[in-house]
């Protein structure tokens, strides 16, 4: 058999269906050695040239090889696609040499060393599962069934009516993304053609619902004249939306801002929300982790399903437990009674199944190892509060450490703030100067992740956002 070079071997097995092609091909003087047939049967092509080769062989392949390899790749026409945000300012960061540098942009809990963090209670559990020498068969569609009720208990509150009428569906999901996309196709699906999220919102709101099928329609939140929310402009353009629109709301933290509405605020969208028969979709992502205290971040939320609402509600285990790499989430559904809810279950489970089967166990085993326990739980909402504390604790020293340089521009909303983020207030040029002058990374809609900000550099970063800001 002769070797041929990756050209001729493209040729050769599109030939390998039809028998007069080969002969074809021998009668342009193709050689075509007599194990030609198994060639084409294995596919175990040699790309090196045999001298054995006639010259009419070697000349073709070589002829061909260069012209043909990128007219026949089925790649051609993919274009380069623009960089995440995130990921791209992550990437900046890691190849700057300056030794002072400083990320505040990427949304994972630091310590204040700036090391990443793990939850004592979670080593612990972790400790637990590894003793118990636990199998790692699949879970089913929708998940550890375990977890998942662990979950909505943890969020809709022990004493919660749907929950002990068995009328919420509920699924495990790849953390709050997988739980969005999977939601969003399944508005789709059943005839809603749009979705309102709060602007600002999470960046990756957008591109996960455009791609479920959905338009994005955005509502005021935050007034960045006053680094306030616009309350009453977020009334007014709930009065506007259509009759059975879904508003995608946060729960509490809300990223990028990290301001939200009071309880009675909440009161008033509620009321809005009910009037013009609107879906309320939260978005939960910082539950426990944004005020310290799990039950006071998941006011709204019972809120609203005391109030009547038959919402959905998208959980992420990342941020508050630490569990970034797990990708747990839980999706949940509030119906009218216990059939509805295995109608909509059926429909959850009808969609992550071609999407990723079934979701991971190790992450879900953790928190439902910590939750239900009623020491590790004690553990863990103590755990979450020292992670509040010391975000207030920076955002405090920050807009000290501000004002004590003699900044005329008020900074009083990274105090009033909540959650991970601070939204600085920064234009776009007063942030890439923060980065080309003083090596400081964050997102260039001036969104600072307090997580990054730490005893030791709080002062440097201070002293940079007042040069960039001259102060004013």
């Amino acid at each position: 058999m002769i070797p041929l070079r990756p050209a001729a071997q493209t040729l050769l097995r599109r030939a390998a269906s039809s028998s007069a092609t080969v002969a074809a091909m021998r009668t342009r003087s193709v050689f075509v050695a007599p194990a030609a047939s198994s060639l084409l049967a294995t596919g175990n092509y040699s790309t090196r040239p045999s001298a054995s080769a006639p010259a009419s062989c070697r000349g073709f392949a070589d002829a061909a090889a260069p012209a043909t390899d990128a007219r026949l790749s089925p790649w051609t026409d993919f274009h380069m696609a623009p960089p995440d945000p995130i990921i791209g300012l992550t990437e900046a960061y890691l190849n700057d040499e300056f030794p002072d540098k400083v990320n505040v942009g990427v949304g994972a809990y630091r310590c204040d060393q700036g090391k990443p963090f793990v939850l004592p209670v979670v080593r612990e559990a972790e400790n637990d599962i590894n003793a118990e020498k636990v199998d790692h068969e699949y879970s089913g569609i929708a998940g550890c069934p375990n977890f998942v009720n662990l979950a909505l208990r943890f969020a809709y509150g022990e004493n919660c009516a749907p929950l002990h009428e068995k009328r919420i569906a509920g699924v495990q999901t790849l953390s709050g993304t997988g739980g969005l996309r999977v939601f969003g196709e399944v508005l789709s699906k059943f005839g809603h053609k749009h979705i309102y999220v709060p602007n600002p919102t999470w960046g990756n709101h957008i591109p996960i619902f455009t791609n479920a099928g959905l338009e994005v329609r955005k509502y005021s939140y935050y007034d960045n004249e006053t680094c306030s929310l616009d309350f009453s402009n977020l009334i007014e353009d709930m009065r506007a939306m259509p009759e059975g629109s879904c508003i995608l709301l946060h729960a509490c933290a809300h990223n990028p801002t990290g301001m939200d509405p009071t309880l009675d605020q909440w009161k008033e969208i509620s009321e809005v929300a009910m009037e013009k028969k609107l879906l309320p979709f939260f978005d939960c992502a910082y539950q426990g982790f944004a005020s310290g205290d799990a039950r006071k971040d998941a006011a709204a939320i019972r809120m609203f399903v005391e109030d009547g609402h038959k919402i959905a509600l998208i959980q992420s285990f990342s941020k508050n437990f630490g569990l970034y790499g797990q990708r747990i989430g839980a999706l949940s559904v509030v119906a009218d009674d216990t059939e509805e809810a295995q109608r909509v279950l059926s429909q959850l489970k009808v969609h992550i199944r071609p999407s990723y089967s079934n979701p991971p166990r190790h992450g879900a085993r953790i928190v439902s190892k910590i939750l239900a326990s009623e020491q590790k739980t004690n553990d863990f909402v103590e755990q979450c509060m020292g992670m509040a504390k010391r975000i207030d604790a920076m955002r405090s020293k920050l807009r000290k450490t501000l004002e004590d340089l003699g900044s005329t521009r008020s900074w009083d909303h990274i105090t009033k703030q909540i959650g991970m983020f601070a939204y600085s207030g920064m234009s776009k040029d007063e942030v890439v100067a923060l980065r080309e002058k003083h090596h400081i990374y964050c997102t260039l809609d001036g969104r600072i992740s307090m997580a990054g900000v730490t005893s030791k550099n709080v002062e440097y970063i201070a002293r940079a956002i007042h040069d960039v800001t001259d102060g004013k």
